[in-house]
């Protein structure tokens, strides 16, 4: 996933139909900015990570993870020391989270509670994504640099093999029967991982979708979500990976959400825009792009409370005639909620 630093793209309210709905129709859904948490702070962002179990949201953010208590809408504390961070997983079993350091090839264990760093893990060259698979009781890194991903060993610590790729790895999703899928970024692919046997035993095609980013799975139906960087999101079969559909999103997409409750996938985009995706009549379709605020391209869902939650910063207006994009605005860093 790309860190984001600052600049992103200018906000852009988007309002797409399903099928020939009217506007007021489009309405219904219901999902909006509910609240925004104001953390402030300097420094990039990019993953971010729901603890349903307690209602703490971890976001990656340059040297260290913040951690907000979205009950109390405050900053319950930072896990510091996390040079080019980029991602967060919790593996509850063993009350253990891990962080991917993208800067220095390492995991950082921590403790969900205490915050407090427990252990240093070495791994490929600059971990982005990083996942627990509850199936095989692995935590998986998915290095940038080595074009590989790092397993580990959730309750040793140990590092316990590596899975070649031989492209650029972005988002991935455990199906929690063992397998585990990952977005091929650079071949517009996504690989399909025997997390046990730590190899790669298929990929599929994503068709119309170029650069593919955000991954989310539908562990009920068998379905893959797929947000690409050329405004599509692919709607794959996961047992076989024949595209069921392709759907137009907002610009900007870093990662994809997906409600089981509810059966809705949502691409979080820098354009300022939450493309929320749901099935009728046995069709994928759009129902509608929810305005969230411009820089807003990754996300984490609450699957207790329904809420999406965003991160970004207030962008600062250009100077006339300025080439480049906007920068952000100093201590302004916000979690943006969306609900009902």
């Amino acid at each position: 996933m790309t860190r984001i630093r600052i600049g992103a793209g200018v906000a852009l309210c988007v309002a797409l139909v399903w099928g020939l709905a009217t506007p007021a129709e489009e309405k219904e859904s219901g999902y909006k900015v509910i609240k925004k948490i104001e953390l402030g702070g300097e420094g990039g962002w990019d993953y971010l990570t729901m603890d349903p179990a307690t209602g703490r949201l971890f976001i990656a953010r340059a040297n260290r993870v913040q951690v907000v208590d979205t009950v109390k809408g405050k900053l319950a504390g930072e896990i510091p020391n996390t040079k080019g961070v980029h991602g967060v997983a919790l593996a509850p079993k063993h009350k253990k989270g891990f962080v991917s350091n993208g800067g220095d090839a390492s995991v950082t264990v921590f403790d969900p509670e205490s915050l407090k760093e427990t252990a240093r893990i070495k791994v490929g060259q600059r971990p982005d994504g990083i996942i627990y698979d509850p199936a095989t009781d692995q935590v998986l890194t998915f290095n940038a640099g080595t074009k590989d991903a790092t397993a580990i060993d959730a309750a040793a610590g140990t590092v316990a093999g590596t899975v070649k790729l031989g492209a650029k790895p972005e988002g991935a999703v455990a199906d929690g029967k063992g397998l585990v899928f990952v977005n091929l970024e650079d071949k517009s692919e996504v690989a399909v991982i025997d997390a046990k046997k730590h190899e790669v035993k298929n990929t599929y095609a994503l068709g119309e979708g170029k650069r593919a980013v955000g991954l989310a799975i539908d562990t009920a139906k068998r379905r893959l979500f797929v947000s690409c960087g050329n405004q599509k999101m692919v709607v794959l079969d996961a047992d076989g990976g024949k595209v069921l559909a392709t759907l137009p999103i907002g610009r900007g997409t870093d990662a994809v959400a997906f409600d089981q409750e509810l059966g809705l996938a949502f691409s979080s985009n820098g354009d300022g825009t939450l493309t929320v995706v749901g099935e009728k009549d046995g069709k994928y379709q759009v129902i509608e792009n929810v305005p969230t605020m411009a820089g807003a391209r990754t996300c984490a869902l609450d699957p207790k409370t329904h809420n999406i939650y965003l991160a970004t910063a207030k962008q600062k207006a250009a100077p006339a005639g300025a080439k480049g994009r906007p920068g952000f605005e100093p201590n302004s860093f916000v979690v943006v909620v969306v609900g009902k």
